[in-house]
């Protein structure tokens, strides 16, 4: 007998529909697998053999073979078992074609079936369950603990499995089993917990944070250790706008491709920020494998990613950034296949002024010659320095303001000062698919950053006696726009590029690049 059961594959974040065909012929007893099917896809053969004893049922004494269609795409993972199971058990007639709500070819089936016959959890159930319901299936069938993040998606009833005979028992209607209600997250706790609050003084490196957040610029932090770099770039998702649902499903999409999706909150909704190690590789941090998984920059994907330490990063590392940085998605090729992830995010760095940390500290010695320091800087090349927006120098807390009671302004306050300049630039940028200053593109450049003549003149003059270059122009102005946004002003003032200009002047103090 013929069988067709409808199922789900993925590669990268490209899921594809696949047709689990089944036939079932006499002749020596055989189970195959084709379809160009990896080496986890043809050890499903043992595993469901397994589960038809579990649930009581005899595998067929026969010819089987299980054909994955369309066969020139590669399959890899064990999503598929639940499907084989089901394409098999129809095939020998124990799987009905009209099922509570629905019918089987109506429905798809996602999961990886153990020894036990109980159904396993994935990775990446919801690009999966998005594709099923793009393409009008009803019905998807997923493991018990992948139903919270299928449940997500609404429009589509998911049906949360634990093992192959509780299946059988819902299909034959023996004991029908409820959808999974659809996950809807909770108001608050959209912004973490840690506050600006708690960070004493430090004006300038917050008012050029708020700046940053404002405009979803790059940042880069120097300063001597223990000023509080990393505290202050640990608060920054505090000030962030909070997440639309869209940018929500792709953060949650790049998660659930790594199996990184909490089973309590399977929706991300608070931005995320990745802060790796000095010691990541090229392929952890922008993505690679022999089956491309995402990186900490697609991680990090509608959030923040800090690099702390940021000279001690191996070069061929942070120079890979360079491309993810202005396309705002990496692309990852292998001989299995390309891919493609987004990484649109905030990226903020931090790092001393030399390799003992205390050059122009005002009590501290430095102990590092000037060819060391400058060893030490140069490890940052200048089409790098280049793509951070803003500079700015964290000093040392003084004794007084550590020990003063005076309070400090809270993230909640800074937020919505972030919040006010980005509804300005969602309206100024509606229909353009833009969606803050830092991603203003070439063509309406001119158009929507008009700047008066004493900013332009300004502007002439630092940009001739900086020896700026055309990006790091681009960027002040930018940043210009988000500052008179802040400001209520449509048009870029003189003020405006001085603020900007003032944030870019730390790479000729420390000759960085």
């Amino acid at each position: 007998m013929f069988a067709k059961i409808n199922t789900v594959g993925l590669f990268g974040l490209n899921a594809f529909g696949v047709e689990v065909e089944t036939e079932v012929t006499r002749g020596q007893p055989v189970f195959d697998i084709v379809g160009l099917a990896d080496t986890a896809v043809k050890e499903s053969r043992e595993r469901i053999r397994s589960a038809f004893r579990s649930c009581g049922t005899a595998f067929p004494n026969a010819h089987v073979i299980v054909n994955l269609a369309p066969a020139d795409t590669k399959k890899a993972g064990s999503m598929f078992d639940l499907a084989i199971f089901m394409s098999v058990m129809r095939s020998i007639g124990s799987a009905p074609s009209e099922i509570p709500g629905s019918t089987l070819d109506e429905s798809v089936f996602i999961g990886e079936v153990s020894l036990s016959g109980d159904v396993r959890a994935v990775a990446g159930v919801l690009p999966m369950v998005l594709y099923a319901r793009r393409h009008d299936i009803k019905t998807v069938f997923v493991p018990a603990d992948n139903a919270h993040e299928a449940s997500v998606c609404d429009g589509i009833n998911v049906y949360g499995i634990s093992s192959v005979t509780q299946l059988m028992d819902h299909l034959t209607g023996a004991n029908v089993l409820t959808p999974h209600p659809q996950y809807i997250p909770e108001p608050g706790g959209w912004f973490g917990t840690a506050d600006y609050a708690d960070v004493k003084g430090q004006a300038l490196p917050k008012k050029a944070l708020e700046t940053a957040a404002a405009g979803g610029h790059n940042l880069l932090m120097i300063g001597p250790p223990g000023t509080g770099k990393s505290m202050l770039a640990k608060r920054i998702p505090s000030i962030l706008p909070a997440m639309t649902f869209e940018e929500s499903i792709e953060t949650t999409n790049i998660h659930s491709v790594c199996g990184m999706v909490s089973k309590e909150e399977p929706l991300v909704v608070c931005r995320p920020f990745f802060s790796p190690h000095h010691t990541i590789s090229g392929a952890g941090l922008c993505g690679g494998g022999s089956v491309p998984r995402p990186g900490q920059i697609s991680l990090a994907h509608n959030g923040v990613l800090f690099l702390d330490e940021l000279p001690e990063f191996a070069r061929p590392t942070l120079e890979m950034l360079r491309q993810p940085l202005e396309d705002r998605q990496v692309t990852i090729s292998r001989a299995s296949g390309t891919v493609t992830y987004p990484c649109s995010f905030m990226l903020v760095a931090a790092m001393n002024p030399c390799p003992c940390g205390y050059m122009g500290h005002p009590t501290k010695r430095c102990i590092c010659s000037p060819n060391q320091a400058k060893a030490y800087l140069s490890r940052i090349s200048g089409p790098l320095l280049d793509r951070f927006d803003l500079h700015v120098e964290v000093a040392p807390v003084t004794f007084g303001e550590l020990s003063s009671d005076r309070k400090e302004e809270s993230s909640a306050a800074m937020r919505e000062r972030v919040q006010a300049a980005r509804e300005i630039q969602r309206e100024r940028f509606k229909g353009t698919g833009i969606t803050c200053n830092a991603r203003i593109t070439p063509e309406i450049f001119n158009e929507v950053c008009p700047m008066s003549d004493d900013a332009k003149k300004l502007l002439e003059d630092v940009f001739n006696g900086m020896g700026l270059s055309a990006r790091a122009y681009d960027r002040i102005v930018k940043v210009a726009r988000t500052v008179a946004d802040m400001d209520g002003s449509e048009v870029i003032g003189k003020a405006h590029i001085s603020r900007a200009v003032h944030f870019r002047t730390l790479d000729r103090k420390y000759r960085l690049g």
